[in-house]
């Protein structure tokens, strides 16, 4: 871009749109002037030796730098220059693959690129265009944004290239496409039979998607146009579904009957409300069913897919664990000192608190995490794996809940990894569908696996444990529940919830963050809950609230 020929094709371009207005060179750095003074493009032709041995640049990006860099891209991207707009990111191949896609594939018209203000190295910019098909053409207009960074070799500002940047929602491997829909739409119904639809119920955006992938051809609809997301291996890894963007016709969609409860679904949407990033839902002990599932954030379904450590919920599991071998029993006294080595790891109690003399339920409502660590010598590697799959019916990636799931992740560790499992840290992975299906467990005493969709409309055989707990150990389990919604941790959160009822708090330490994941899980009566509050703090204070209140409102 340093030589002439390309400088005097720059000025017959018609620029992006920037912030507004369109950019103007004049004689200050500004978008636009960067780019037409060549700014280091590294695609001009050196004159000498020394120049081609100009130190690389490095340290900070300047204002100029960034949106010189933007400017290029987007005024390239928007005049269907996929080469030169591929030739301002920092990976050309991966840019040209998907810009090329994105006219072709797509089919995206009469484009317009509109910067908004900088922060740091990262612009973000509005899309809007038509997508046509057939002689029929729709308006599209969404958000997206790209980072500007140094160049590995010659520190040359570019484009941090990410699918990311064409559409928010893309991911590696995936592409955009318009044309006849991959399967029909379907009509998702509650369990009375009313419409399911993300204007009454915004958490559902994703539960739709992944019925229609299900069910979509089963169900006797049509196919119409539309352009969509098309999923690639990472994604389909990630138990993404393909994700419609815009519909161009509409299609005759199929009916499918869900087993949420609308006035559950719809508490459950006001209060993940309350808190930012925060996953709820609830399941009917008795039968498996999913009554509601809710998030703060509708991008991603941390409910039912989400991975996280799920701290000290995970002792409901340890617990059974430690009193079917005879090194626990709730009335019996039990070590819970301010302090417990183990695999070369010091653990610790929150405020480094310890219980003298007291027993293994006042350890379990007031979460002492010593009193679990303690019995770590005494067990094998394996048997917390054991425990959750064979009694819980996780950590097996079975489940046929009719929509995409993440079934849980006990892993067999070692050491400290391994005791620090016995507390929902290490590598520990749940969610709160997963959560919420242990309180499940211990309020029925089995093992039933959620779902969404009755097996019963496509013959899934659903998941089973192959074992249950005995009579005394379950008693035991339920009265130190009990006891830790009346009196420990969650008693706060749990006061007003009447009947039969029991509870318990978590808080998941996760590096880089200031403050825990907390987490509650719950049962009163034929119901079971439980939710997340990422970067929430104490489970009782964050997540407990909001649980609770779902099982007041279902009671």
């Amino acid at each position: 871009m340093g030589n002439r020929r390309n400088v005097a094709e720059r000025r017959r371009t018609r620029p992006a749109v920037l912030g507004g207005a369109i950019a103007v060179v004049v004689g200050g750095a500004g978008f636009g002037a960067y780019a037409l003074l060549g700014g280091g493009d590294g695609d001009g032709t050196r004159t000498s030796s020394a120049q081609q041995a100009e130190t690389v640049r490095t340290g900070p990006l300047s204002a100029a730098e960034v949106t010189g860099a933007a400017e290029r891209f987007l005024t390239a991207w928007q005049a269907g220059k996929v080469s030169e707009a591929a030739a301002a990111t920092d990976d050309p191949k991966a840019a040209t693959t998907l810009l090329t896609s994105y006219a072709k594939d797509a089919r995206i018209e009469d484009l317009t690129l509109t910067a908004g203000a900088r922060t740091g190295g990262k612009v973000p910019f509005a899309v809007k265009g038509t997508v046509s098909y057939d002689g029929a053409g729709k308006p599209l207009a969404y958000d997206s944004a790209l980072t500007v960074v140094r160049r590995a070799g010659d520190g040359e500002p570019r484009v941090s290239w990410q699918p990311s940047v064409v559409h928010p929602e893309m991911k590696d491997g995936d592409k955009l496409v318009t044309g006849e829909a991959g399967t029909p739409p379907v009509k998702a119904l509650d369990r009375d039979g009313g419409e399911l639809t993300t204007a009454d119920y915004p958490s559902l955006g994703s539960v739709l998607d992944g019925l229609r992938e299900k069910y979509g051809e089963k169900a006797g609809g049509e196919a119409g146009v539309e352009l969509r997301i098309v999923r690639g291996k990472e994604s389909k890894k990630a138990e993404l579904s393909d994700k419609t963007l815009l519909e161009l016709s509409e299609g005759t969609p199929g009916t499918v009957k869900t087993t949420l409860s609308p006035s559950l679904q719809a508490a459950a949407e006001a209060q993940v409300t309350k808190k930012d990033r925060a996953s709820l839902v609830v399941v009917r002990p008795s039968t498996g069913e999913i009554l509601a599932v809710a998030n703060s954030s509708h991008g991603f379904n941390t409910a039912f897919l989400g991975s996280l450590a799920p701290g000290s919920t995970m002792k409901v599991i340890t617990s059974s664990l430690l009193i079917e071998k005879g090194l626990a029993s709730m009335d019996e006294k039990h070590p819970c000192p301010k302090y417990f080595s183990y695999g070369g790891w010091k653990f610790q109690n929150d405020d480094k608190f310890q219980i003298k003399d007291g027993t293994f339920k006042a350890s379990f409502a007031r979460s002492c995490n010593t009193a679990f660590i303690s019995q770590a010598p005494e067990l094998a590697d394996d048997d917390l794996t054991k425990q959750a799959q064979e009694v819980f019916g996780l950590s097996r990636n079975d489940w046929q809940v009719g929509v995409p799931t993440f079934d849980g992740s006990v892993p067999v560790q070692t050491k400290a990894p391994m005791a620090a499992s016995l507390l929902g840290q290490g590598g520990v992975r749940m969610n709160p569908l997963n959560m919420a299906s242990v309180s499940a467990t211990v309020q029925s005493g089995v093992f039933r696996q959620p779902y969404l969709v009755s097996p019963d409309v496509d013959g899934r055989k659903t998941a089973t444990a192959s074992r249950t707990l005995s009579a005394g150990t379950l008693a035991q389990l339920r009265e130190m529940m009990s006891y830790t919604a009346s009196y420990g941790t969650a008693a706060e959160a749990m006061a007003g919830v009447s009947g039969e009822r029991g509870a318990k708090t978590g808080s998941a330490e996760v590096d880089g963050q200031k403050k825990p994941n907390g987490w509650f899980t719950a049962y009163r009566g034929d119901l079971a809950a439980a939710g997340v509050v990422q970067r929430g703090g104490h489970g009782g204070s964050t997540a407990g609230p909001l649980v609770a209140a779902l099982l007041k409102s279902g009671g």
